[in-house]
C-alpha cells in the first residue's frame, strides 16, 4: 500500500507544481510599454476621441511613420486622418496651421525637429502669433511632434535640441518627455490644447520600456502642461533635467546616493511655460542647484533656470553657485568618440554635482 501510496502522491507533486507554475505565470504583469508605445496609444486615444484630430506628416501613414510611432494609425483610420505628405516642411507645417485655424486639431510631425527649421517661419509667425494678434478671436490648435536633440552618429545637421529655441517664444507650449507616462500624458495634453504645442521626443528614447503606472493606462490620463516632477527625493542638491537627460540624472543620483549624496532630481516635463515654483521650493530645500541639458549653453535652458533663481526668492538659500551641465558649444561631430565627448554623461553630472558640493 505505501508503495501504491507514493505512486500517487508524485503524479500529484508533479501536477500541483505545474499548476503553481502556471498560476505565477497568469498573474497580471506591470504593463511596460515603450515611449514609441506610448506616443502611439495617446495619438490613437485621441483620434479615437475627437474627429477633428488628424496627423500629417513624411511616412507616418503607409509606412508607419518613419520611427514607427503612428504604427497601425492609418489602417484604422484611413487616408483622409492619416496623411502622407511630400518633402516639404514649409507646404505640410502651412496646412497644418490653416486647418487648425479652420477648427480642425493637426498633429503636425516633423522627421526630425532639424527639418522644422525649413517650417519655422510656420511654427513662429504663423501658429504662436495669431491668438494675440486676433485679439483672442483665432486659436490655433495644433501640435508640432518630432525626435529631437542628438541621436546617434547623424552629425551636426541633425543633432540639434530646439528646446531653447520654440522655449523662447512667446505663443508656444513647449513640452519635453523623458519616459512613457510623460509620452503618453504629455501628448494628450497637447492635442487637447488650444494654443499651439510643440512636443520634443528622443529619438533615443522611443524603443526603451518604461512601467507605465495603473492610472496612466486611462484614457482619460492627461499631464497638465506647465508642471515638473520630482523623480527622485533628495536634500543635499536639486538636479533638473528634460528628455533623456533626465534618466543620466538618475543614475548619477544612484552612485552618489551609495557615498552619501542625496540627489533630488526633477524632471521638467514642460520648458514653456516653465514650473519654476517647483525648482524654487527644491531649491529652498537643498540648497544647491545642477542643470542638466544636451543642448548648446548659450541662451540655454539651463540659462534660464539659473537666471530666474537669481531672479527670484530661492537665490539667498543658495549655498554655492548653481551649475550647468550641457551639450559642447560646438556643431556635433561625427566621429562616436567626438560625439560621446559633445554630450552629458553620467560621469559629467556627477562632477558637476561634487564640484558644487565641494566634496
Amino acid at each position: 500500500m505505501a508503495a501504491v501510496a507514493g505512486l500517487v502522491r508524485g503524479p500529484l507533486r508533479q501536477v500541483s507544481g505545474l499548476l503553481k507554475r502556471r498560476f505565477h505565470r497568469s498573474a497580471p504583469a506591470a504593463l511596460q510599454l515603450t515611449v514609441r508605445e506610448a506616443i502611439n496609444q495617446g495619438m490613437d486615444e485621441e483620434l479615437e476621441r475627437d474627429e477633428k484630430v488628424f496627423l500629417l506628416g513624411e511616412e507616418v501613414a503607409q509606412y508607419d511613420g518613419a520611427y514607427k510611432v503612428s504604427r497601425g494609425l492609418w489602417k484604422k483610420y484611413g487616408d483622409k486622418r492619416i496623411i502622407d505628405t511630400p518633402i516639404s516642411e514649409m507646404g505640410f507645417a502651412g496646412i497644418a496651421v490653416g486647418a487648425a485655424m479652420a477648427g480642425l486639431r493637426p498633429i503636425c510631425e516633423f522627421m526630425t525637429f532639424n527639418f522644422s527649421m525649413q517650417a519655422i517661419d510656420q511654427v513662429i509667425n504663423s501658429a504662436a502669433k495669431t491668438y494675440y494678434m486676433s485679439a483672442g478671436l483665432q486659436p490655433v490648435p495644433i501640435v508640432f511632434r518630432g525626435p529631437n536633440g542628438a541621436s546617434a552618429g547623424v552629425a551636426a545637421q541633425h543633432s540639434q535640441c530646439f528646446a531653447a529655441w520654440y522655449g523662447h517664444c512667446p505663443g508656444l507650449k513647449v513640452v519635453s518627455p523623458w519616459n512613457s507616462e510623460d509620452a503618453k500624458g504629455l501628448i494628450k495634453s497637447a492635442i487637447r490644447d488650444d494654443n499651439p504645442v510643440v512636443v520634443l521626443e528622443n529619438e533615443l528614447m522611443y524603443g526603451v520600456a518604461f512601467e507605465l503606472p495603473t492610472e496612466a493606462q486611462s484614457k482619460d490620463f492627461l499631464i497638465p502642461i506647465g508642471k515638473a516632477k520630482i523623480e527622485r527625493q533628495g536634500t543635499h542638491i536639486t538636479v533638473v533635467a528634460h528628455s533623456r537627460p533626465v534618466g543620466h540624472c538618475l543614475e548619477a543620483a544612484a552612485v552618489l546616493s551609495k557615498e552619501g549624496i542625496e540627489c533630488e532630481v526633477i524632471n521638467l516635463r514642460t520648458i514653456r511655460p516653465m514650473d519654476i515654483e517647483a525648482i524654487e521650493a527644491s531649491v529652498m530645500k537643498t540648497n544647491h542647484l545642477v542643470t542638466v541639458e544636451g543642448g548648446w549653453p548659450q541662451f540655454g535652458v539651463g540659462a534660464e533656470i539659473c537666471a530666474r533663481i537669481m531672479e527670484g526668492p530661492a537665490f539667498n538659500f543658495l549655498d554655492a553657485p548653481a551649475v550647468r551641465v550641457t551639450g559642447a558649444d560646438v556643431p556635433m561631430p561625427y566621429a562616436k568618440i567626438l560625439e560621446d565627448n559633445s554630450i552629458p554623461q553620467v560621469k559629467d553630472i556627477i562632477f558637476a554635482i561634487k564640484k558644487t558640493l565641494n566634496v
